[in-house]
C-alpha cells in the first residue's frame, strides 16, 4: 500500500501560506496530499493556511440524487468510483447516497484550512458547506475577455445552456454581451447519457455559444451542438471552465461540429490541446495570482467578480 508523507522544505512559523492542489488527476490522492500539507502547515505553526482549489473535488456530489441521474457519477476522471447495487426505479430518490462535497469541505476544516479559494462551484451552496471563509471566483469576465477577441460575429450570437441548471450562468453572459440566450432541456435516464433534448429558445442563423461549469465525457454538449445546428445555428463554440475530459470526450470532440471548444486552465490541458486541435484554453492564473495577492494584503476579493487583472 503506498502511503502520502510530506514534510515541508523550510519554517512556515507564523507565515500566511497558501497551498495550490487543482483537484484533478488523481483525485483522491492528490485531495490526501493536501489535507496532509494543510496538516503539517498547521502544526509547524503557520498563521494561516488557506488551500487553493481551482477546480474543487466531488463537487457534483452536492445534494442526494435521483438514481440515475448522474449527479453522483462526478469526478470519474483517473478516479476509482465503488458501486452499489441497488434495486430501485432508475428515477426514485435514494437516502443512502452520499453527500461527499460537503464531507470533503468538513476534512479540510479539520486538517486546518483557514480560508478556500476555488472557481466556478458546481453548486454555489457548496460554499455553505464550511464553516471558514469560501472565495468562490467566477471564469465569466475572461470568458467574456476571450468571446469579444476570438468570436468576430459575437454580435450575431446567442448563449446557450447546455441543461435549465446552468441557466443564471448564461443570462448573466448574455445581458453582460446584450445578446439573447437559450436552454435545452434535457432528461437523464442513466449516468453519462441523455435520453432527450428540447431547446427553448431562437438560434436561426446565429452564432450558438454553449456554456457550462464543466464537461466530463461531453456526450451533453456534443448532442447539444447537433441539436443547435439543427435548428439553425451557424457556428458552435462550447466555452467551459473545468475540462475534467474523461473517457470519449476527447474522440467526441473530434467528430462534433465545434468551431472550438474552450476551457480554463483550472484542469491542465496541455495532453488534450495536443489530441485535440479543437480545444482552446483560456489562463485564469492570473486571477487565482491576484486573489491570493489581495488576500494576503487583506484587501477586498470582489474586483475579480467582473474584472480580469492584467
Amino acid at each position: 500500500m503506498q502511503r502520502k508523507c510530506v514534510e515541508i522544505g523550510e519554517s512556515v512559523r507564523g507565515e500566511d501560506v497558501y497551498i495550490i492542489q487543482s483537484g484533478s488527476g488523481e483525485v483522491n490522492d492528490n485531495l490526501m496530499e493536501l489535507l496532509i500539507m494543510i496538516n503539517a502547515c498547521k502544526i509547524a505553526s503557520a498563521s494561516r493556511v488557506t488551500a487553493v482549489i481551482p477546480c474543487f473535488p466531488y463537487a457534483r456530489q452536492d445534494k442526494k440524487d435521483k438514481v440515475g441521474d448522474g449527479g453522483h457519477g462526478g469526478d470519474k476522471s483517473n478516479s476509482t468510483m465503488t458501486r452499489f447495487v441497488m434495486k430501485s426505479n432508475d428515477w426514485k430518490f435514494t437516502s443512502r447516497a452520499p453527500i461527499s462535497a460537503k464531507l470533503v469541505a468538513n476534512m479540510l476544516s479539520v486538517a486546518g484550512a483557514d480560508h478556500i479559494i476555488t472557481m466556478d462551484l458546481h453548486a454555489s451552496q457548496i460554499q455553505g458547506f464550511f464553516d471558514i471563509p469560501v472565495d468562490n471566483l467566477f471564469a465569466e469576465p475572461a470568458v467574456l475577455k476571450w468571446i469579444k477577441e476570438n468570436i468576430v460575429e459575437w454580435r450575431n450570437s446567442i448563449i446557450v445552456s447546455p441543461d435549465a441548471g446552468g441557466a443564471k450562468r448564461v443570462t448573466s453572459i448574455a445581458d453582460r454581451l446584450n445578446v439573447e440566450f437559450a436552454l435545452i432541456h434535457k432528461e437523464r435516464k442513466k449516468a453519462n447519457e441523455v435520453a432527450s433534448m428540447v431547446l427553448v429558445g431562437d438560434v436561426k442563423d446565429r452564432v450558438a455559444i454553449l456554456v457550462d461549469d464543466m464537461a466530463d465525457t461531453c456526450g451533453t454538449i456534443c448532442h447539444a451542438a447537433e441539436k443547435l445546428l439543427e435548428a439553425g445555428a451557424t457556428k458552435v463554440y462550447a466555452i467551459l471552465t473545468h475540462g475534467i475530459f474523461s473517457g470519449p470526450a476527447i474522440s467526441r470532440i473530434n467528430n462534433a461540429c465545434f468551431e472550438a471548444v474552450v476551457v480554463t486552465n483550472t484542469i491542465p490541458q496541455d495532453g488534450h490541446m495536443k489530441d485535440c486541435p479543437k480545444i482552446q484554453c483560456i489562463d485564469v492564473s492570473m486571477m487565482f495570482a491576484e486573489a491570493v495577492r489581495r488576500t494576503h494584503n487583506g484587501e477586498s476579493v470582489s474586483y475579480l467578480f467582473s474584472n480580469v487583472p492584467y
